[in-house]
C-alpha cells in the first residue's frame, strides 16, 4: 500500500472517510451475563434524542475537543469487507455499531495539542528529516470516534457476539472498500478491554504493508445494558514515529462516567 493511501486509511478512519486498510480485531471479553445492569439507563432500550444527552459532549473529556463527526459515520451499506464475515469488525473502525440498533449518535474527541517546549523553526532552516519530525510531532494527538447505539432486548449482547465471531474469522486480515476507496489490512490482533461496562471485545488491526511500516488501527466496543458504546482512535503521529498508543482511556472514561 502506498504512503499516501496507508496513512490516510487510518487517519480517516477515525473520522469516517475511511479510504481502507484491513480491519482487526478481536478481544478478551468478560462474562456476558443476561440482565447485567451498569446503570439507571442499562435495562431500558434508549432512543435517539436520548443517546444524545448521554454521549460526550464539550467539556466532558479534560484535554480534548468534542464535536460532530467530521463527515459523519458512513451508512452501513457504503462500507463493504472482501469477506462479508469480516463486515462487523470494518463497521467498528467507521463508527458503525455492529447488529442491529434501533438508534444510535456519534461525536469525535481530538486531543489538544501539547504545548511547544520551543518556538517553532522556521521551515527554511529545517532539513526535510527534521521537517518531518516536525510534522509528526504536530500530529501525534489521539483523534477518537465514539458511538453510542441501543438495541432492543439481547440485541446488544448478540451485536457484541458477532463482532467476536468476525475478529475471531479475520484475524488473518482482510480487505475491504468504503465509497470507492479501496484498502487492506494484514494483521488483526486481540487488545486488553478498558474494563468499563457489563463485557467488552477490543482489538487492533494493522496494514504491515505499507511503506512505511506497520500502520495500527485501534477500536473498542464496550456494553452497557442495552447500549453499545463503539470507540475508534487513530494517531497519526504515533503511527508516523513508531510510537505505541491504544483507545484513548480517557475519552472512554468520561463515555462510561455518563453511562452510569
Amino acid at each position: 500500500m502506498k504512503r499516501s493511501s496507508g496513512v490516510r486509511l487510518c487517519a480517516t478512519a477515525a473520522v469516517s472517510v475511511l479510504s481502507l486498510a484491513l480491519v482487526t480485531g478481536c478481544g478478551d471479553t468478560k462474562p456476558d451475563a443476561p440482565g447485567t445492569a451498569s446503570g439507571k439507563n442499562a435495562a431500558k432500550t434508549l432512543g435517539a434524542a436520548e443517546l444524545r444527552k448521554l454521549i460526550i459532549a464539550k467539556g466532558d473529556v479534560p484535554g480534548h475537543e468534542v464535536g460532530p463527526v467530521e463527515g459523519g459515520v458512513p451508512d452501513r451499506s457504503k462500507v463493504k469487507a472482501g469477506n462479508a464475515e469480516c463486515e462487523p469488525v470494518l463497521e467498528a473502525f467507521t463508527g458503525i455499531a455492529p447488529g442491529a440498533p434501533v438508534a444510535h449518535t456519534s461525536r469525535m474527541a481530538t486531543q489538544e495539542k501539547k504545548t511547544p517546549t520551543a518556538g517553532p523553526s522556521s521551515p527554511e532552516d529545517l532539513t526535510e528529516g527534521a521537517l518531518k519530525d516536525e510534522f509528526t510531532k504536530a500530529m501525534d494527538l489521539d483523534v477518537t470516534v465514539v458511538t453510542l447505539a441501543s438495541y432492543e432486548e439481547g440485541g446488544a449482547e448478540r451485536g457484541l457476539a458477532s463482532l467476536q465471531d468476525a475478529v475471531k474469522a479475520c484475524t488473518g486480515g482482510f480487505s475491504g472498500e468504503q465509497d470507492g476507496e479501496k484498502g487492506k489490512f494484514t494483521k488483526v490482533a486481540a487488545e486488553k478491554p478498558s474494563g468499563t461496562g457489563d463485557a467488552s471485545v477490543a482489538f487492533t488491526a494493522t496494514d504491515e504493508d505499507s511503506e512505511d511500516g506497520a500502520l495500527p488501527l485501534h477500536s473498542e466496543v464496550v456494553r452497557h445494558g442495552r447500549t453499545l458504546a463503539v470507540y475508534t482512535t487513530v494517531n497519526i503521529g504515533a503511527m508516523m514515529g513508531k510510537k505505541p498508543y491504544t483507545v484513548s482511556a480517557p475519552v472512554v472514561k468520561a463515555q462510561a462516567a455518563k453511562l452510569k
